[in-house]
């Protein structure tokens, strides 16, 4: 038990040396763990940078892979690509003096996924591993009205729960409402994390603020990512990015949000903090993506126990 004054997250990571923080979802995802693993460098903790990748990694050359299924992505790889997420991250660090390499995911089923990680972590000895949303959807159990895109998801949270070798392994989502446009009820949200507060696995809240020093890079590196992925920029960064600017409400930062309502508000620079194994303990359809190779059989398992359940009806905000 921790004191008030104590962050409980930080307080899960004291004692960890060497740390891996992962994006769940793909894309920029690792963008929304970067005020984070900043606080840790900043601490003096070793911290290494991975994702699930959307990008085109089959071209990459030999030299690029650390282990199957685990590249290790620089500010040279694929300069030919023009979205490539962890390259354009990668770009950003080395210009910020920091270390710069990203390791990318492709997008694979949950066995071959956990043995790129067990790769990653025996590589750097890794004590500690942070699993970042972009989002909350990494937070349905699977009964909920609206699942948004929970494939790579919770194919990340399967394979990470299996690997009890790390003492430490934990979830974190921010950016709470942006996938309300795709279909997920937060208030069902907020009744998920109730529950895993029953259950121990909620470490609580806090925000990003923009005065602090890793805040106000968070700042620059969306920026950096809108600048150099013009065609693709990041609705949820963007979004987490304005809240912590303070903006509110129907705030336009790429044409991508055309025709769509936006509801840019303070919940969404919030970190909510989760242990991932009680996390994973409470999704319904777990052990149905376990034994998957690819994400194509990850998304028709979920589908087809969507079939199999009645689900819980969407509730709206009272006030």
């Amino acid at each position: 038990m921790t004191s008030l004054d104590s962050n409980p997250l930080f307080a899960r990571l004291a004692d960890a040396e060497r740390i891996l923080v992962a994006g769940a979802g793909g894309g920029f995802d690792i963008y929304s763990g970067l005020p984070l693993a900043l606080s840790l460098l900043h601490q003096g903790k070793q911290v290494y940078l991975a994702n699930l990748s959307f990008s085109a990694l089959d071209g990459l050359p030999i030299d690029d892979w650390a282990a199957p299924d685990l590249a290790a992505i620089t500010p040279e790889s694929a300069l030919h690509q023009s979205y490539f997420p962890e390259r354009t991250l990668a770009q950003w660090l080395r210009g910020h003096d920091y270390p710069s390499t990203v390791y990318a995911f492709p997008q694979t089923g949950v066995r071959p996924l956990r043995a790129a990680y067990q790769a990653l972590i025996d590589l750097y000895r890794v004590d500690a591993v942070v699993l970042v949303d972009g989002g909350t959807d990494i937070l349905m159990r699977g009964d909920e009205a609206g699942l948004g895109t929970p494939e790579e998801d919770l194919a990340s949270v399967a394979a990470l729960a299996a690997l009890d070798g790390v003492p430490t392994r934990l979830v974190v989502s921010v950016g709470f409402g942006v996938d309300a446009y795709h279909g997920v009820n937060h208030v069902q949200v907020l009744e998920n994390i109730a529950a895993l507060e029953r259950d121990g696995a909620y470490l609580g809240a806090f925000s990003i603020p923009r005065a602090t020093r890793e805040g106000a890079l968070y700042l620059d590196a969306v920026t950096h990512a809108q600048q150099h992925t013009p065609e693709h920029p990041s609705i949820v960064n963007g979004s987490i990015a304005a809240a912590v600017r303070g903006s509110f409400g129907d705030v336009r930062f790429t044409d991508r949000t055309r025709g769509s309502e936006l509801f840019v508000n303070p919940l969404m620079s919030l970190y909510f903090a989760f242990d991932l194994p009680g996390l994973a303990a409470r999704c319904l359809y777990l052990d149905r993506i376990e034994e998957t190779h690819l994400m194509r059989q990850v998304h028709s398992r979920i589908a087809e126990f969507r079939e199999s359940i009645i689900t819980r009806p969407p509730r709206r905000f009272p006030h």
